[in-house]
């Protein structure tokens, strides 16, 4: 590092580190974003569907979630898969997620969720006029092929109107007028106009530049160590042996954030939840809308020309190997919704993995460590990620000057 130190070192430079310098930097801050991978291929920022999503007020721990998890793992194509293995810390994080799978955990989180998500819709806004990125805010289309997904979405449209969202539930008619270019073999679904999407490829790179024009520096090195003196972070130990000093530091690694929390003293429980991604390029039907399929969980976004086509959540740890029938459960999903594609559309495309940091209750770690009065965590955002950044960016730019966040994101609820 320079020998005058940043007065912020942000570890972890996926979207949820970069938001953070970013506002950072904005305040005035130095910052340096430190990345053990600047490719982006171990997080799950660079190639994910690019979702901004108000919509999804409901954490991932949920009631039915755990009975249906477990008929989805009778079959490696389905949309959810937990990998067994002996894990201590795997069988802490389910139990966690079980405690959490209630309708009282939901009621507690949804107005949460929906107020950061509705703040960070705006600061999108924002951020594509200050960083000229493109933004895409034409809703989300949730599709459904059975009466009882449709039944299931319906509610959630109902709630989400309770809460003040905007909902409509949408016949096949209805559907044709909003994507009247494609084709999509779906009985109804339910569209949330104030959602949005953009290439989260794109957006990274502005946020790049925009750091960068502001002061800000990027090191390709990997944390493994805080040196702590006084209830605060002295400096930060690199595995090339460099000291990096500042005057706070923030703990953004997604999902390799928990062995450098546990250097602090805090007990983090995040497990990598993977996903894939698809990317169908110059395609031909191609929808405006983004959407989520319903019976797949498998998420559709165009992106200028190009198609993108992800799903899965596999609990795994931080294991990034490929699954080959996970990816043709994904391909057959999208193709039973849009019957202009086949199979043969994904035969030469390789496909992308990342690993979303889950935490148990399905809400992220925001907030300072306690009894360490200069070290923040920003992770845990598991799918909500990119939706969540720029919001999170600004808790932690207010953490810095002193504020606090809400007490339910606080990373040592666990203990």
């Amino acid at each position: 590092m320079s020998r005058q130190s940043p007065r912020t070192v942000i570890i972890g430079g996926g979207v949820v580190g970069l938001c953070s310098a970013y506002f950072l930097a904005k305040s005035g801050h130095q910052v340096a974003v430190i990345d053990r991978d600047p490719s982006g291929r171990e997080s799950c920022s660079n190639r994910n569907a690019g979702m901004i999503v108000p919509s999804h007020f409901t954490p991932l721990a949920a009631p039915g979630v755990i009975s249906q998890g477990l008929k989805w793992m009778l079959n490696r194509k389905s949309p959810f898969y937990l990998r067994p293995r002996f894990d201590l810390q795997l069988a802490k994080w389910c139990w966690q997620f079980f405690r959490h799978s209630n309708r009282r955990h939901v009621e507690n989180c949804s107005e949460l969720l929906r107020d950061l998500s509705l703040e960070s819709r705006c600061l999108f806004a924002e951020l594509a006029d200050e960083l000229s990125f493109d933004l895409v805010e034409r809703g989300l289309l949730m599709l459904c092929q059975s009466e009882a997904g449709l039944k299931e979405e319906t509610e959630v449209a109902e709630a989400a109107r309770r809460l003040g969202l905007q909902a409509e539930v949408c016949g096949p008619a209805r559907i044709r007028e909003l994507e009247p270019g494609t084709r999509i073999d779906a009985i109804g679904g339910v569209w949330f106009p104030q959602d949005a999407h953009l290439d989260p490829e794109e957006f990274l790179s502005a946020l790049r530049r925009g750091i960068a024009e502001l002061g800000g520096v990027f090191i390709t090195d990997q944390i493994v160590d805080f040196r702590v003196t006084e209830q605060r972070v002295h400096s930060a130990v690199s595995l090339s042996g460099e000291t990096h000093c500042a005057d706070f530091f923030v703990l953004a690694g997604g999902a390799w954030s928990p062995p450098l929390a546990k250097s602090l003293g805090l007990e983090l429980p995040i497990q990598g939840g993977k996903g894939y991604s698809f990317t169908l390029p110059n395609s031909g039907e191609l929808p405006v809308i983004c959407s989520l399929l319903k019976e797949g969980r498998v998420a559709v976004t165009p992106m200028g020309r190009d198609l993108r086509v992800s799903g899965t959540m596999e609990i795994c740890g931080n294991e990034l190997s490929i699954d080959p029938v996970r990816l043709a459960g994904i391909i057959e999903s999208f193709c039973g919704f849009y019957p202009a594609y086949s199979k043969t559309d994904f035969e030469e495309l390789e496909p992308w993995e990342g690993l979303r940091p889950c935490s148990p209750d399905g809400l992220p770690y925001i907030g300072k460590v306690r009894g360490i009065g200069n070290a923040i965590v920003a992770s845990g955002h598991a799918m909500l990620g990119l939706s969540l950044g720029p919001v999170t960016g600004r808790l932690v730019s207010d953490l810095v000057k002193g504020g606090e966040a809400d007490r339910r994101l606080h990373p040592g609820r666990f203990g």
